[in-house]
């Protein structure tokens, strides 16, 4: 059973696909959202949609028409938004739920939609807030790739004045700055049509400890002797994006929050999902103005005093931030480093990323986790622990760019390989909405970038599937066989033109021998069948996941050879009669490109330098690349 825990390292994507679950789990999940919605009809609430779940509750919306509610509050019939708490959770982390509330309500700023009220139906906790106008950033950066200098100047001026307004807070006449704790791209909602911003979630904030210049807050004698200022209040935040004192354990400080703006600023401007990329794709890269290009790498320097210093300049200078003057935004010029396949039939595709080799992106002088003993947070645990730890910053940056193409409906696969003299990379990306096309280049271009920073020797694969074609076959325990139920097909498509084989190598999984990242040892009789399958002209990818009582094999297979139709079909048959010798725990996948087109680059270590002109009204039409690619 030990092999478990290795399992959830290869999936990385914020939450789990119900696509992936067990039919008990998906039941389960699906009942308990149609009971969140039930109450808040019961309570009077129209139009609830589910928003997101994330490692600790689930977010609805709702309207509130005008009038007396069930519950005999008033309402003026805005739209809200309603936070439930995982049940499954200990009680101590679902009493976070009513703390965010206690936290919001002192909080009255334009940008931070206000605390409404905090309830508990029998056993179940809501958390009642006005709904910000918009989309979150994460969800506006995934759509539209690097957002414009413009937009980022605009964004770091309204966070930064929620900055100060938390830091200046004062309780009973005395300093009480708050710390949200949390801010990331995803907790900041975007009013496209008012350029205007909203910080939500409010589940990590806390009281400072230290005010900015490292001193305690209180003044109280017996307070400064408690244990209370011993040991830190603070929440753990996103690990993509908290600073290095919020993640070892320092006292609550308003110098996290500043970590978090850096971090979201940096990655909204090059188009990432996490801070760690900026020693290759640098802050004087991505095209801003050189005044904000320099505060954010001294914000996210690796020197403490660098990092104040530069949060200092940031808040002191805000004015001359907002007086900026930008011309009109322009579509980013960029070059796609790989090539992308774009179908213009949009398909409804629910995108997991399997990956493998990532033992060769760990180093050795890895974090030992006795140092961050101190952290019982379910996010670290997952995030972190169990996968980025160990890693050097460019190697999360990289993890982490691989995580962000799954975001996007695309199947297909790509393999890096790192040799002395430059990085190999074959590929078959297969995007499925012609809308992303210019966002998810700029993607991929990230992650050859950083993979280009990277110099040990090694090999790292990963595979895009849909995981709605993933086949679930569940067995009461681990003694007995999976057994595939009646009529049950491994599906597979056609490509639009018949490919017979020609002189070039296809090329898949089997070239490089036994991953030492995959733990489940397939039975001869089944890798004899995907041999022969290798041997058909076809793309895509097979995973076998193994555990206790459920079996996933995720799929995305294409038929190149039409002719080779009937064999292939038979072959995919002859797995599924060979599912009940799959014995043991683990993972093993296989994956399939289409052609051997290895495309070649030289070892980079950063990208050239790139600022926003000085006087933007005298500038003349660029045809420079975006963010120097």
């Amino acid at each position: 059973m030990s092999q478990l825990k290795g399992l959830k390292h290869f999936y990385i994507p914020d939450e789990q696909s119900i696509y992936l679950l067990s039919h008990a789990d998906a039941k389960k999940l699906k009942d308990w959202v149609s009971l969140c919605i039930a109450e808040l009809k019961s309570l009077g609430y129209i139009n609830i949609e589910l928003l997101g779940k994330g490692a600790f509750g689930f977010a609805f919306s709702g309207e509130s028409p005008s009038g007396v509610l069930a519950n005999g509050a008033l309402s003026n019939g805005e739209k809200r938004v309603f936070k439930f708490s995982r049940i499954t959770l200990p009680q101590h982390i679902r009493e976070r739920l009513e703390e965010e509330g206690f936290m919001l309500s002192h909080v009255d700023h334009k940008y931070v939609p206000r605390f409404i009220e905090y309830q508990q139906i029998r056993k179940q906790s809501i958390l009642v807030m006005a709904q910000a106008p918009g989309e979150d950033l994460e969800k506006v950066s995934l759509h539209v790739g690097p957002l414009s200098p413009r937009v980022i100047v605009k964004i770091a001026v309204q966070v930064g004045e929620i900055l100060v307004y938390l830091r200046q807070y004062m309780a009973k006449g005395m300093d009480k700055p708050i710390v949200h704790g949390d801010i990331k791209p995803s907790n900041l909602v975007w009013d496209g049509e008012n350029e205007s911003i909203g910080l939500i979630d409010w589940g990590s904030s806390v009281f400072a400890q230290t005010d900015a210049s490292g001193q305690f807050v209180t003044n109280n004698v017996m307070d400064l002797m408690s244990g209370e200022l011993q040991q830190t209040n603070a929440r753990l935040g996103d690990v993509y994006f908290i600073g290095e004192e919020q993640l070892n354990g320092a006292l609550s400080s308003p110098r996290f929050d500043e970590q978090g703006l850096a971090s979201t600023l940096y990655a909204l401007a090059s188009g990432q999902s996490c801070r760690y990329g900026s020693k290759v794709i640098t802050p004087s890269s991505l095209g801003l103005p050189k005044m904000l290009a320099d505060i954010l790498t001294y914000m996210l320097d690796d020197d403490a005093t660098k990092r104040r210093q530069g949060g200092d300049y940031f808040l002191n200078h805000l004015h001359v931030l907002k007086n900026m003057v930008f011309s009109e935004d322009k579509e980013a010029v960029y070059t796609p480093l790989i090539p992308t396949w774009v179908h213009q039939t949009g398909q409804d595709i629910e995108t997991v990323v399997y990956s493998s080799r990532k033992s060769y992106l760990r180093q050795q002088a890895a974090l030992e986790s006795e140092e961050l003993r101190y952290i019982d947070d379910a996010q670290f645990d997952r995030y972190y622990k169990n996968y980025l730890q160990g890693m050097g910053d460019t190697e999360k940056a990289f993890v982490s760019a691989i995580s962000r193409l799954g975001r996007y409906p695309v199947v297909g696969g790509m393999a890096v390989r790192w040799e002395p003299e430059g990085i190999y990379v074959d590929s078959s990306l297969n995007l499925h909405d012609p809308g992303l096309k210019s966002a998810f280049e700029q993607a991929v271009n990230n992650v050859i970038t950083l993979a280009r920073a990277i110099h040990k020797p090694a090999v790292f694969k990963c595979c895009m599937f849909n995981a709605k074609n993933t086949v679930h076959i569940e067995r009461e325990s681990e003694d007995e066989d999976f057994i595939p139920s009646e009529g049950l097909e491994i599906p597979y498509e056609l490509s639009k033109t018949s490919l017979s084989k020609d002189d070039s190598r296809t090329h898949s999984y089997f070239e490089d021998g036994d991953d030492p990242d995959e733990l489940l040892k397939l039975p001869d009789t089944i890798i004899d069948t995907i041999k022969a399958l290798n041997a058909i002209h076809h793309t895509g990818c097979i995973i076998f996941e193994s555990l206790a009582t459920h079996l996933k094999i995720h799929n995305y297979y294409t038929l190149l050879d039409h002719s080779q139709e009937a064999s292939f079909r038979a072959l995919l048959n002859d797995l599924v009669k060979q599912i009940p010798l799959i014995k043991g725990l683990g993972i093993s996948g296989f994956m399939k490109l289409p052609y051997k087109d290895t495309r070649f680059f030289e070892h980079k270590a950063t990208l050239p330098e790139k600022y926003y002109p000085r006087n933007p009204k005298a500038m003349k039409q660029e045809n420079a690349q975006h963010v120097g690619y």
